[in-house]
C-alpha cells in the first residue's frame, strides 16, 4: 500500500508502475478483452472508464468490475482500480437496468423541482446504486453555467444559467455522491456553457469570454465546489480559449488553464483529469504521444483515452519518452501519483473492490429509490403557461373528442428501455451533430435513431389515461403534410412534442405552422386547443407567448413521460419552475406576494426549524456549514434583560417552515439576529414578509434608538455574511430600506477566526518578541470567574466600550463560572482595564449560542475566545494579541484541539493573522436609525 505522506512505497519507484496510474482508459465490449487485461497487468493501468458500450445490466456490470479488480489484485496493484462512470441521470446514464437501477431527472430537471435537498437525495441514491456494482468515481457533477443557454449542446445536463443556482445544486449533488462513498469529479472546466462552434468536426469549439467575465459567471460554481473540500477531481475540457489575455487551443493541454487558473487561482488540490485525447480535434492537431506529455506538463494527473488500444499504447510510450527526454521530471510524475493514490484511498479499498454487493443490495433499495424517482419527476414537471386553462385535459376535453399527439423523430436516450430494445433488434444508426459530439465528448453513448418508436409508449399511455382513442403520428423536416392537416381537423386538442427545437429548427417551424392553423380554425368556430411539450431544453418556446399552454419535462425517459401523462390528466398538480434567470424573471411578477407571518412556537415549529437549518447548511457557502450543527434553541435566550420575538412563515398543512426571523430588543437597540428562507422558496417574497413583520415589531418598541442587523448573542450571524453572495444580500437589504453606507447608517466588519490544530500551533512560537513587548508595555493578565471575583469591573468596562448585547453576553459568561471565564488585560498604571475577552471551554453553554464553537460528530473539541472588548488605543493590537494568547493557552489546558475567536473587529484581523489565526467567517454588522423604518408595512 502506498504511503500518502512522505516517501512513496518502493514499488512506485518503478516509473512504469507510476505512469500506469496516470492514465484512465476504456474499451469497447461487455467482456474483459486481452487488450484491457494487458494494460492492467503489464502496463499497470490504474483507472478504467466504463461506458454504455461496456454495460448490459447491473448484474453483468458487477461481475465485470469484480473481474477487472481481481486482475489488478493478482497483478500486484497496491490499490484497487478507479472505476469511473458517467451517470448524470436524464439523458446521460451509462448504466441502465430497469429492474435495479433507477432513472432520475436531468440536472436541469432536478433544479426545476426547486429543492437542493431532493437533488442531494437523488445524487446519493444514484451513487449508492453504481457503488453497489463496483463503481467508485462518478464523472459529475456538471458545474457548467449555460451563459448562452439556448444554443449550447449541454442543454439539460447543466443546471441552468445562474451561477449561484448551479453552485447550489452542484454542491448538493457532490455532497450526495460523497455521502454514498463515491469520489466526485466536477466538469467541464473551465466551461462548456458558452462554446462558439466554428462548423467543422476538426474545429475545436472555443470560449471567447475574458477571464474577468468567466470569473463572474462560469467559474463561480467551480470556485464554490472547490471551497467545500469535497471535490476529488476536476475534468478539464478540450475546448479552446481565445481572448485578449489567453490564446489556448486545448484547455486540458494548457498550463495557463490547469496549473495557473485551476490550481493557483482557484486553489484546487485534487486530481485533474484531461478530456479524451482520442477526440479527433486533439489527435489530429497535436498527436497522442505529444498530447499526453502536454497534458501532464499542463498539470493533469489522469489522461483519458477512451477505447482505441493502439492509441492507448501510443500514450503510454509518449509518457515514457517524455520522462526520457526530461520534459517530465520524476517529481512531476510522483506529484500526480500522490494525488491519484490519495483519491483512491478516499473511495475504495481491496475489501470493497473485490466484493461489490451487487444485486443483493440493489434489490433492497430499489423500492425506496423508485419512490424517490417518481417524486423527483413529479416535482420537475413544469407548466410555464396555461393561458386557456387546458390542464388537466380530462376537464377541458369531452370523452368523445379526439386527442392528437405529434412527435418528432428523435434519438432516444441511451439509458432507456427503448434503446435496449432497438439495440437488441439491430436497428442502430449513429447520428451526431458537431454539438452532440461535444456534448457527449468522445465517450459515445450509442445515440440511435428510432423513427417513430421513441414516443409510441407515450401515445399508449395517453390513450389509457383518457380511456379512449388517441391519434398519433410523427413529423419531420418535411413540415406539415396532408396527413397532419387531416388529423388536426379531426382532433379537438393537439399535443406537439419538441426536443431541442433551438437546434432542430424544423420543429420550431412545424409547431408555429400548427399553432397558426389552430388559431384560424378557432376563429371559424371550431374547438382547437394546442399544448406544446418540450421534452428536453425548456428554452424551445419559453419566450414565445403565442404558445398559450407550454409544458417542460427536461428529458424524455420512460419515467419522465409517465409523469407527464399523469400531470396532463390531473393525477397531480405540476409545481416545477424554469431554472435560472427564467425562474427569477417569473418570480419578479410575484414579488408583491404577502405571506402570513406567525409567532414562532417551539413545540409546533421545532422539527420544521431543524429541517430548515439543514437545508440552509447544504445550500450555503462552505464556511457557513456550521448551520448543520445549529440547534433551534440557540435563538431563544430567556434573558430577562433582552426582549425577544421570533417569527415564521410556514405551511400549516405540512408543518414545514419556509422562513424564520429572530428579533431582540435591549436598552434601546432593536436587532434582527437571523433571517432565514428555505433555499427552495427564495424569490417568492417570504423574506420580505418576515422582514416587514420584524421591523414593525422593533420600531414600535418604547425607547428604541437604533435598529441593527447582526448580533453576537446568539452568534449565528454577526451581520450580513461577507462571501460570494454578499453583493446580492446587501442589495436585498438595501431594497428593504436599510442604509448601508455612512453617514445614514453605521457599518463594521466582524470576523470569526480560528487555529485549526492547536497541537501543530504549539510548535510555532507567537510573533517574535510578543511576550517581551507585552512586558515592556506593562500589560498583565488575569482570569476572572464569576460575578463575585472582580466581575463588576469587567461588566463596567464592557458597558463603557461595547454594545448592550455584548454586555449581556459577558454577564452570561460570568454566571457560567464552571465552563467560562474572562481574561482581563490590565495596565501597570493604576490597574486600569485595557481589554477583556471571554474564554469558553469545549461544550460550554456559550457554544449552544454560537455555532462556530460547535464541532460536528467525531470532530475535534473547540475552545472559544469570544467577544474581545479592546478600546482603540496605540497599543490595542498588542493588547488583543495578549488576550488571544492567554485564550489559546486556556483552550489547550481544557483539551481543545481547535481555538475559535469570535466577534473580531476588522482593525484586529491582521494582528491575529500574525499569530497563526485563519479566517473562518466574515460579517458586516449594520446599524440604522429607526426613523428610516417608521411606517414600515
Amino acid at each position: 500500500m502506498a504511503k500518502l505522506e512522505g516517501d512513496l512505497d518502493p514499488l512506485w519507484q518503478d516509473l512504469d508502475w507510476a505512469i500506469g496510474q496516470m492514465l484512465i482508459m476504456g474499451w469497447d465490449g461487455t467482456q474483459v478483452t486481452p487488450q484491457i487485461r494487458h494494460l492492467i497487468e503489464d502496463h499497470h493501468l490504474g483507472s478504467i472508464l466504463l461506458t454504455a458500450k461496456n454495460l448490459k445490466s447491473a448484474h453483468q456490470t458487477a461481475k465485470l468490475v469484480q473481474e477487472l479488480q481481481t486482475i489488478a489484485h493478482q497483478a500486484g496493484h497496491p490499490q484497487p482500480l478507479l472505476i469511473a462512470l458517467d451517470q448524470e441521470n436524464g439523458g446521460v446514464n451509462s448504466l441502465f437496468d430497469e429492474d435495479y437501477i433507477c432513472q432520475f431527472p436531468s440536472s436541469m430537471g432536478q433544479a426545476a423541482g426547486g429543492s437542493p435537498d431532493l437533488a442531494y437525495n437523488v445524487a446519493k441514491a444514484t451513487a449508492t446504486e453504481v457503488s453497489a456494482v463496483g463503481v467508485n468515481l462518478i464523472l459529475g457533477p456538471v458545474l457548467d453555467v449555460l451563459t448562452n443557454a439556448r444554443y449550447q449542446p449541454l442543454g439539460v445536463r447543466a443546471t441552468g444559467d445562474d451561477p449561484q443556482e448551479v453552485s447550489q445544486y452542484g454542491i448538493a449533488a457532490m455532497n450526495g455522491y460523497k455521502a454514498a462513498g463515491v469520489a466526485t469529479c466536477g466538469k467541464h472546466f473551465p466551461s462548456y456553457g458558452n462554446l462558439d462552434f466554428l462548423g467543422s468536426n476538426l474545429d475545436v469549439p472555443i470560449i471567447t469570454q475574458t477571464l474577468e467575465e468567466l470569473s463572474l459567471s462560469a467559474l463561480v460554481p467551480y470556485r464554490n465546489a472547490i471551497a467545500t473540500g469535497n471535490l476529488d477531481a476536476m475534468f478539464v475540457g478540450g475546448c479552446g480559449i481565445t481572448n485578449p489575455s489567453m490564446n489556448v487551443n486545448h484547455a486540458c493541454l494548457s498550463d495557463q488553464v490547469v496549473d495557473d487558473l485551476l490550481r493557483n487561482e482557484l486553489g484546487f488540490q485534487g486530481v485533474a483529469i484531461s478530456e479524451c485525447l482520442e477526440m479527433e480535434a486533439l489527435r489530429t492537431e497535436v498527436g497522442v504521444k505529444t498530447g499526453t506529455v502536454m497534458a501532464v506538463e499542463a498539470g493533469c494527473d489522469l489522461v483519458l483515452l477512451c477505447r482505441a488500444y493502439d492509441i492507448q499504447l501510443e500514450a503510454i510510450s509518449g509518457l515514457k519518452l517524455g520522462v526520457e527526454n526530461e520534459l517530465l521530471t520524476r517529481e512531476r510524475v510522483y506529484t500526480s501519483l500522490r494525488r491519484v493514490l490519495r483519491m483512491k484511498a478516499s473511495c475504495t479499498n481491496w475489501t470493497k473492490a473485490l466484493n461489490p454487493p451487487g444485486i443483493s443490495l440493489l434489490s433492497q433499495i430499489h423500492p425506496s429509490h423508485l419512490s424517490l424517482s417518481m417524486k423527483a419527476y413529479e416535482d420537475s414537471i413544469t407548466v410555464m403557461r396555461d393561458h386557456e386553462k387546458l390542464l388537466p385535459l380530462n376537464e377541458s376535453m369531452h370523452q368523445e373528442e379526439e386527442l392528437l399527439l405529434l412527435t418528432p423523430l428523435v434519438k432516444p436516450l441511451p439509458a432507456s428501455a427503448m434503446t435496449k430494445t432497438l439495440e437488441s433488434k439491430g436497428k442502430v444508426k449513429s447520428s451526431a451533430s458537431v454539438h452532440d459530439e461535444w456534448a457527449h465528448s468522445s465517450r459515445d453513448r450509442g445515440a440511435i435513431m428510432s423513427g417513430e418508436g421513441v414516443f409510441r409508449e407515450l401515445g399508449r399511455s395517453l390513450a389509457r389515461a383518457r380511456h379512449g382513442k388517441l391519434l398519433h403520428t410523427s413529423y419531420t423536416a418535411n413540415g406539415v403534410r396532408p396527413v397532419h392537416e387531416n388529423l388536426i381537423h379531426r382532433a379537438s386538442t393537439i399535443i406537439i412534442v419538441t426536443a431541442d427545437a433551438n437546434r432542430n429548427l424544423y420543429q420550431t417551424g412545424f409547431t408555429k405552422h400548427v399553432s397558426m392553423m389552430c388559431s384560424m380554425l378557432k376563429a371559424s368556430g371550431q374547438k382547437k386547443s394546442l399544448v406544446v411539450v418540450a421534452v428536453s431544453s425548456p428554452y424551445d418556446f419559453a419566450m414565445d407567448k403565442t404558445i398559450g399552454t407550454y409544458i417542460c419535462t427536461f428529458d424524455f425517459t420512460e419515467m419522465a413521460m409517465y409523469a407527464l401523462v399523469r400531470a396532463l390528466f390531473g393525477e397531480f398538480t405540476p409545481r416545477g419552475t424554469l431554472p435560472g434567470t427564467l425562474r427569477k424573471s417569473r418570480k419578479v411578477l410575484k414579488s408583491r406576494q404577502h405571506w402570513l407571518v406567525e409567532p414562532y412556537d417551539r413545540d409546533r415549529d421545532g422539527k420544521g426549524m431543524r429541517d430548515l437549518l439543514q437545508s440552509l447548511a447544504r445550500a450555503s457557502a462552505p464556511n457557513h456549514s456550521y448551520l448543520s450543527t445549529t440547534n433551534p434553541d440557540a435563538f431563544e435566550l430567556f434573558n430577562p434583560n433582552i426582549e425577544e420575538s421570533h417569527f415564521v412563515v410556514r405551511n400549516s398543512s405540512t408543518q414545514a417552515l419556509y422562513g424564520f426571523c429572530a428579533t431582540y430588543f435591549t436598552k434601546g437597540s432593536g436587532i434582527i439576529g437571523a433571517l432565514f428562507v428555505d433555499p427552495a422558496k427564495r424569490n417568492l417574497s417570504i423574506g420580505r414578509s418576515l422582514h416587514r413583520r420584524a421591523i414593525r415589531n422593533l420600531v414600535q418598541r418604547r425607547g428604541i434608538k437604533k435598529v441593527q442587523l447582526g448580533m453576537c448573542l446568539p452568534g449565528v450571524y454577526l451581520g450580513i455574511p461577507v462571501d460570494n453572495e454578499s453583493t446580492s444580500l446587501r442589495n436585498w437589504f438595501a431594497s428593504c430600506g436599510w442604509d448601508l453606507q455612512p453617514p445614514g447608517g453605521t457599518s463594521k466588519r466582524l470576523s470569526n477566526m480560528y487555529i485549526p490544530d492547536l497541537n501543530t500551533w504549539s510548535s510555532a512560537a507567537p510573533p517574535e518578541g510578543l511576550l517581551q513587548n507585552i512586558q515592556r508595555a506593562g500589560i498583565s493578565f488575569d482570569l476572572v470567574h464569576g460575578l463575585e471575583q472582580s466581575g463588576e469591573s469587567v461588566l463596567s468596562h464592557v458597558a463603557t466600550h461595547s454594545s448592550p448585547e455584548v454586555y449581556e453576553l459577558y454577564r452570561l459568561a460570568l454566571q457560567e463560572s464552571k465552563t467560562c471565564g474572562v481574561v482581563r488585560a490590565k495596565s501597570s498604571v493604576g490597574e486600569a482595564l485595557l481589554g477583556t475577552v471571554i474564554i469558553a471551554c469545549p461544550g460550554s453553554p456559550l457554544a449552544a449560542l454560537n455555532p462556530a464553537l460547535v464541532g460536528g460528530a467525531g470532530q475535534v473539541q473547540i475552545g472559544g475566545i469570544v467577544a474581545p472588548v479592546v478600546p482603540s488605543t496605540q497599543q490595542a493590537g498588542l493588547v488583543l494579541q495578549g488576550l488571544a494568547l492567554m485564550g489559546v493557552r486556556q483552550n489547550k489546558a481544557h483539551k481543545a484541539g481547535r481555538s475559535v475567536v469570535s466577534w473580531v473587529g476588522e482593525e484586529f484581523v491582521e494582528a491575529l493573522v500574525g499569530m497563526g489565526f485563519l479566517g473562518l467567517q466574515a460579517f458586516e454588522e449594520v446599524g440604522n436609525s429607526p426613523e428610516g423604518f417608521q411606517g414600515a408595512e
